[in-house]
């Protein structure tokens, strides 16, 4: 018997009446109920480095992590991330009190949501955007106001880009913090340096914080850049950074993410996170540790990986009928589905898995103003090439 709601109230708070479930579990289930290719869901197909799975095995039969970790995470994980920042970027953060691990990166963009917005603060946060965003910031009492990635077709080539008088525009009296993505999931655009340097600049004229998820910071192509946003002049007090093993490992399923910070924040997200999971993962810290030291080799093969995936997806996808915006970073590919005679992505994704044995995302979810992405679709390249060719050859007979 379903219990009645007192004075016949909806159970689900009002914050929250907006977020059903989540389109990626839409779009799974009709991968297994139809046996359709997912494209949808990021998350690769192969596992990691084995050298890393051997690492989280030998954690568990040592009996480390197999009760509960420290609250911040284990002292090796934390020195990791630390010498991690150093070595990429040039960063110094000291292990015990500016870096936090975390239950992946969604646990750290909400922790930090709720650590640092009071109710009524506005969330500017770059448009279309994953979709817990929207979610965290509703938890906290926040507003969010989007500003919009507009497509670019240059020389054939299709891109996604921030427009700085727009988001300078978008601040306000009660913007309390900027959340920002980079490299952006869904469009696959990469901050430049002129932007990013355009970014910090606001960020410090109007004394705001600043919440980055770099978890696609190895996923970058061609000639773009991954530049955190703590590296530029008066952003490393200001900045919360957010990393994840699971994007740059392909072991999705451990949920190990970081936060890096000064104290003073790192502290605060640290409140907050200690009411969600508490603790989490911690075995697969102890091998993250280690993945993290791998050698730079590890990081451009894998780079190099995913690159030629990319171009396997994206020649398929144009050839067979979409128009494709090339992304510069992340393992995702932003299509438009007009040329294809057809203008409703949901529509369109909700068909697919029937009609092609495929199953990709409709973009508009990820949007405030859904006319916005109501055209475009995505598409996951974090596959084996023989999915992707496959893939390539059933959209090329269903849809094209």
């Amino acid at each position: 018997m379903t219990p009645k709601s007192s004075s016949a109230r909806p159970f689900l708070n009002r914050r929250l009446a907006e977020f059903g479930t989540t389109i990626f579990a839409e779009m799974s289930a009709l991968a297994q109920t139809t046996g359709a290719i997912n494209l949808g869901q990021g998350f690769p197909d192969t596992d990691g480095p084995e050298a890393v799975r051997e690492a989280a095995v030998r954690a568990l039969r040592d009996g480390r992590g197999n009760q509960y970790p420290p609250g911040p995470g284990v002292p090796e994980l934390r020195t990791a991330v630390a010498a991690h920042q150093h070595r990429h970027y040039g960063l110094s953060y000291d292990p015990d009190t500016e870096v936090l691990v975390t239950a992946g990166a969604t646990e750290a963009i909400a922790a930090s949501l709720l650590a640092l917005l009071e109710p009524g603060d506005e969330v500017v946060a770059l448009e279309p955007y994953y979709d817990s965003y929207a979610a965290c910031i509703a938890m906290a009492g926040g507003t969010r106001v989007p500003v919009t990635l507009r497509p670019h077709t240059e020389g054939g080539e299709g891109t996604f880009r921030l427009d700085l008088d727009e988001l300078r525009a978008a601040v306000t009296d009660r913007t309390r913090l900027l959340l920002l993505n980079t490299p952006h999931n869904p469009t696959g655009t990469v901050l430049t340096r002129e932007e990013l340097a355009a970014i910090a600049e606001l960020a410090v004229e109007r004394d705001l914080l600043v919440v980055t998820d770099e978890v696609y910071e190895h996923l970058v192509f061609d000639t773009a850049e991954h530049i955190p946003l703590a590296t530029f002049p008066g952003m490393r007090e200001r900045t919360v950074t957010i990393g994840s093993a699971g994007k740059t490992f392909s072991f999705t399923g451990w949920k190990v993410g970081w936060i890096t910070a000064a104290p003073a924040l790192v502290t605060a997200v640290r409140s907050a996170k200690q009411y969600l999971t508490y603790v989490a993962s911690g075995p697969f810290q102890y091998a993250v540790a280690e993945a993290l030291a791998l050698p730079d080799s590890y990081f451009s093969a894998y780079r190099e990986d995913m690159h030629a995936k990319r171009d396997v997806l994206a020649k398929g996808l144009r050839e067979a009928g979409f128009g494709v915006y090339r992304p510069a970073g992340t393992y995702f590919v932003t299509t438009d589905i007009r040329p294809l005679g057809e203008s409703d992505g949901f529509a369109f994704c909700r068909a697919l898995p029937e009609r092609a044995g495929v199953v990709a995302v409709p973009n508009a979810v990820f949007y405030d103003h859904r006319e916005e992405g109501a055209p475009f679709v995505r598409f996951a390249f974090c596959k084996r090439v023989s999915v992707l060719e496959e893939a390539v050859d059933r959209l090329k007979a269903s849809v094209s």
